[in-house]
């Protein structure tokens, strides 16, 4: 195989950024095949193709069925609402193509483990697929992780970690798709709560067992949209009922014991983009805030007492995760970044015949644990373990 010609389906906002990662990863990286932008699929013809144009791919389509068919197409890589994933990434595993889908992976564990058993059958004749959970590839994430492995905090007693944003605050915001639990799934649980899920357990390596918490819907009617401006646009005429949360507080407790704090809001007034996390161990401790994405905090508690204290790490050396292919040390990353990186870690495991992570399965495990968050919240805020989705009633 010299090329893997990849059909993009959906154009929005995370359509623009994919796109960045598929043009740019192939002349950064020595990437073992070489990705082609063959197609870009939208309803919209007019609107798919010039999206198509302005970034880079081949040729536009409206019917991803037809092009889920095509021979000519390898890889499909899945930037629509939630409401589709399922239907679409099995339809395209069945015929043989490879699947890079946005995060959460569904709107539904039932979905979810449609997908997850997809994969599974699809791994079997060589087919691989991935999640898209792109921050685990910001470089001082992936070191985050990394030092965490090699015992830089010593035993994890205790993880925070919370994505604010404040795009809701204004009640005149319209009724987006991300605002209707038909198309989304969930609010800011599963938007950006889903991040902080995942951060969390990737930084660890450790899975979260049980969880207690609330959600809740702080504006509850909104205008809605002008109904020529699709599904995000201007507001119209009229106002409709938010079916999804806005906020969701939350406890986890991993499989060792450790606790965990969660925070997903979308009415953090002032905080625009604020995903964070710290891992405090016996040894040590390691923080991370994506609004300073090129560096780590870290405390040595192993130091000498008159020299302890939270250091910024930069993370730029040609030895960081992911930084050889970019620019000399002290030049920075930006968000855009990641998602070139997550191209590459799918070629090549495509390449090498490995499943890249986050696999389907992962991106179900988080699934359960949103699906338990909701469940605590209708129950009181009861514990409620992950995997079953049930009210533990002896914890």
């Amino acid at each position: 195989m010299k090329r893997l010609r990849v059909a993009m389906i959906g154009y929005g906002f995370m359509g623009a950024a994919h796109s960045q990662g598929w043009r740019t990863a192939p002349r950064v990286f020595d990437l073992p095949v070489e990705p082609e932008m063959a197609v870009l699929v939208g309803r919209n013809a007019d609107a798919v193709a010039a999206a198509a144009r302005k970034w880079g791919w081949a040729e536009s389509a409206t019917d991803w069925r037809d092009v889920i068919a095509r021979e000519d197409i390898d890889v499909v890589d899945i930037v629509t609402p939630g409401d589709s994933h399922a239907e679409i990434a099995i339809a395209a595993l069945e015929a043989g193509k490879h699947v890079l889908c946005e995060k959460p992976l569904a709107n539904t564990v039932a979905e979810a483990e449609a997908m997850a058993e997809a994969a599974k059958r699809a791994a079997v004749r060589g087919i691989r697929a991935m999640v898209g959970f792109t921050y685990r590839r910001v470089p001082a994430v992936t070191l985050l992780r990394n030092l965490v492995a090699e015992g830089a905090v010593g035993t994890v007693n205790q993880v925070r970690a919370s994505y604010r944003q404040d795009w809701l605050v204004d009640p005149k915001m319209p009724l987006a798709w991300r605002l209707q639990k038909e198309h989304a799934g969930s609010g800011a649980l599963g938007d950006i709560g889903a991040h902080a899920i995942d951060l969390a357990q990737f930084v660890t390596g450790l899975a979260l067992e049980k969880v207690s918490g609330t959600v809740d819907t702080i504006v509850k009617e909104r205008p809605l949209l002008d109904s020529g401006s699709g599904l995000s646009g201007a507001a119209g005429a009229g106002y409709g009922t938010v079916t999804v949360d806005d906020i969701a507080i939350f406890t986890g407790r991993f499989e060792t014991g450790a606790l965990a704090s969660f925070e997903a809001s979308r009415f953090a007034t002032g905080r625009k983009n604020a995903l964070q996390i710290e891992v405090s161990g016996d040894k040590g401790a390691l923080a991370f805030d994506l609004e300073d994405l090129n560096s780590v905090q870290f405390y040595d508690r192993t130091a000498p007492a008159d020299r302890q204290g939270f250091r910024k790490v930069l993370v730029t050396e040609a030895g960081h995760p992911y930084l050889s292919g970019w620019w000399p040390a002290g030049h920075m990353l930006g968000y855009e970044h990641g998602f070139s990186h997550q191209v590459k870690d799918l070629v090549e495991g495509i390449a090498d015949g490995i499943d890249p992570h986050p696999t389907f399965a992962d991106g179900l495990q988080v699934q359960r644990v949103l699906e338990a968050v909701e469940h605590s919240s209708h129950n009181d805020s009861a514990w409620t373990r992950v995997a079953a989705g049930v009210t533990a009633a002896a914890l």
